[in-house]
């Protein structure tokens, strides 16, 4: 969109707000003409006047509209509060569900009393939220648009080092393919204490980046800081099963176990990873019992496929571990 576009949907919003009655509509126009040009001052200027003009009644009605659009005013306008908490983990959630725009490019994201005021807690959840929705963020495109929230995570990470908030963050730069970044962070929560969470997010990062060996050195390293924890088991179990090492993954799942007996994925790990191993039936079988039970379906799937190679298994039995498979 123009520029000349752009200021014609604000005059248009100025008229829909002051002569038409609905200062909702009036928003909806003004970020339509945000997501057009989205460092644009002049819409944000309208929405902070529309802010002005209606006052409390404009807040009440854009809470019970939940659009979209509806949101990221909230958001701007708890900016303008000085709630700058809720104002970042709102434009989150407005970037989570529409990634393809760069709301972070908003002039008031970038401003000084917003990233010197928003806690670390806050950004962090505010990075998780962009990712709610799964969509794929390691393009050129994405990280050009995620540019605003890179530089606020290099300010409010050095600004507030918290060890827990930084591994959080870290995901954010992961999923768009800067790595750097991930690990800068964490090299960041590490000078301040070292804690599992950080070690976790390196090895999440290594892992995606296909280094394996580094991957299962941090979950070891995680593991030595929080040794209860059974999801580390099955995670640096689910990397030696990567690596082929079927029985060092049994092996951890069996640990694992001592913690959480009753864990329905530990469990089901276990099942596939001896399977693998030996050819063993009851342990197939008891896979084909647990796998229904298991929510995220790409690991099901994994599990199955890890567990179907297995040395000369019945070929009924195996068909009937197939069939569990959900594409």
């Amino acid at each position: 969109m123009s520029n000349q576009s752009v200021a014609a949907g604000i005059s248009l919003a100025r008229v829909m707000a002051h002569c038409g009655g609905s200062p909702v509509g009036a928003v909806e126009l003004l970020v339509r003409a945000i997501a057009a040009a989205p460092s644009a001052p002049e819409p944000y200027a309208a929405l902070a006047e529309l802010r002005q003009d209606q006052g409390p009644e404009l807040k009440r009605s854009l809470e019970a509209e939940g659009s979209l659009s509806a949101v990221l005013a909230q958001a701007y306008f708890m900016f303008l509060e000085g709630d700058m908490d809720n104002a970042v983990m709102t434009l989150g959630s407005v970037t989570g569900v529409r990634p393809d725009v760069a709301w972070g490019a908003a002039p008031w994201f970038g401003d000084a009393r917003l990233l010197d005021g928003v806690s670390a807690e806050a950004l962090a959840e505010a990075c998780l939220r962009t990712l709610d929705y799964g969509h794929d963020l390691d393009t050129d495109e994405m990280r050009d648009r995620f540019a605003p929230w890179f530089h606020a995570l290099d300010v409010v990470s050095e600004r507030s080092p918290v060890p827990e908030s930084l591994a959080a963050m870290a995901r954010l730069p992961r999923a768009c393919g800067r790595y750097e970044l991930s690990f800068a962070l964490c090299d960041r929560a590490d000078g301040v204490e070292r804690v599992m969470w950080t070690a976790v997010a390196r090895a999440a990062t290594w892992r995606v980046m296909g280094d394996l060996d580094q991957a299962a050195e941090a979950y070891e390293s995680a593991l030595l800081l929080d040794p209860a924890n059974w999801s580390l088991y099955l995670d640096l179990a689910d990397v030696r099963a990567e690596q082929g090492d079927f029985a060092a993954a049994a092996n951890l799942v069996e640990q694992g176990l001592e913690h959480e007996p009753d864990e329905v994925t530990l469990r089901a790990a276990g099942a596939a990873y001896r399977t693998r191993l030996s050819g063993s039936t009851e342990d197939l079988r008891a896979l084909i019992a647990l796998a229904p039970q298991l929510a995220n379906t790409t690991y099901r799937n994994l599990l199955i496929d890890y567990a179907c190679a297995g040395p000369k298994l019945p070929r009924k039995l195996v068909a009937e571990a197939l069939a569990l498979r959900t594409d």
